[in-house]
């Protein structure tokens, strides 16, 4: 690996290069393996703050982990993704054009090093150089990078919102952003307060906020749950952005109205289910789709929420359900998601 890396900058017009740095494992592993390739002085790390959406607590892991590896950081900041979440949900449009665009205009034609990986869409293709960008990672999967940071013994700290994935508080915005002083303060006065309020080590801490526009619905992830659950819930409910507070206990049904294109694409709902909601809540759900008529909706909006109290019934096919997907999509699941247990819904 450092050997191609080599190779690879070395055929470039500029021997420095920039990280896309995030501060999770990914970026972490990449910015090891370019700071032995190449040496410090040649690897900058750029991270994107996203205002209000970002983690008080990820920039602090961020500015640690420069300091532990001894490479020159720079913040840059960018708000474009409210315009993005103005047509609803889209965390892979955010990093195209939010995160790595940002970096892109910050980097001035230097070589772009992503931690993309054999986990991720742009890991599938194969490619590891495209568009002044570099995959140092793109042929291992989570577990051979957990390896490389254990060969440097590097530890790295985690936001906490999830054990395996995490990132900007908007991916837990289930709606469109139609006013961010209403859709975006829920999201992110509630999960800052959550992860306050939690103890350290959490397989799962986030507030999801659903719900239709005129209301704000929060709903409380924690596995394993917590003592002051209710203490939790009672200083979300206090938020004046918040309008009703649900504790996920129990299976949950959620009410999704998508875009055509996804509603009539049976892998495509799919893949939100299993692949970007179920990871993050903790209790199974189920989702009703409906079909958008909104013509501002480019992928989905989950407008309403309720227990799922058939789930007894349906229980056995459910899991059936998720044991056949787990095995036919393994490597995609040990790389970026990991079931949720079921812990025995409060409203409130």
């Amino acid at each position: 690996m450092i050997d191609e890396i080599k190779e690879i900058v070395g055929n470039q017009t500029y021997n420095d290069v920039v990280v896309a740095f995030s501060g999770g494992m990914d970026s972490t592993a990449a910015s090891l393996l370019m700071k032995e390739a190449l040496g410090a002085e040649h690897v900058e790390l750029v991270n994107v703050l996203y205002g209000p959406f970002t983690y008080s607590k990820s920039i602090e892991i961020v500015k640690s982990a420069a300091k532990k590896m001894g490479l020159k950081l720079t913040f840059v900041e960018s708000r474009k993704q409210i315009e993005i979440w103005k047509h609803g949900p889209s965390c892979n449009m955010c990093t195209r054009i939010v995160k790595m665009g940002t970096v892109q205009n910050y980097a001035k034609g230097r070589l772009i090093i992503t931690g993309s990986n054999a986990c991720d869409t742009w890991g599938q293709t194969g490619l590891k150089l495209f568009n002044g960008m570099y995959a140092p990672l793109g042929d291992l999967n989570k577990t051979m990078i957990k390896k490389v940071l254990d060969y440097y013994n590097f530890k790295v700290e985690r936001i906490g919102e999830h054990a395996t994935r995490e990132g900007c508080k908007l991916k837990h915005l289930l709606k469109i952003m139609a006013n961010p002083e209403y859709h975006g303060k829920a999201v992110d006065y509630a999960n800052e307060i959550l992860l306050k309020m939690v103890p350290r080590g959490m397989k799962i801490a986030n507030v999801k906020i659903v719900g239709p526009l005129s209301k704000n619905i929060a709903i409380i992830n924690v596995e394993p749950m917590v003592e002051n659950i209710d203490d939790i819930a009672s200083e979300i409910s206090k938020i004046d952005v918040i309008d009703e507070v649900i504790i996920a206990k129990k299976p949950l049904k959620l009410t999704i109205i998508a875009n055509p294109s996804i509603f009539r694409v049976e892998n495509s709902k799919k893949w939100i289910l299993e692949g970007k909601l179920q990871p993050e809540f903790a209790v199974p759900i189920k989702i009703e789709w409906k079909e958008s008529k909104n013509n501002k909706l480019r992928t989905f909006h989950v407008v309403g929420v309720e227990e799922w109290k058939n789930y007894e019934m349906e229980k056995e096919l459910y899991l059936k359900s998720s044991k056949e997907s787990s095995n036919t999509n393994s490597q995609t699941k040990s790389c970026c998601s990991r079931p949720s247990a079921i812990p025995p819904m409060q409203m409130k």
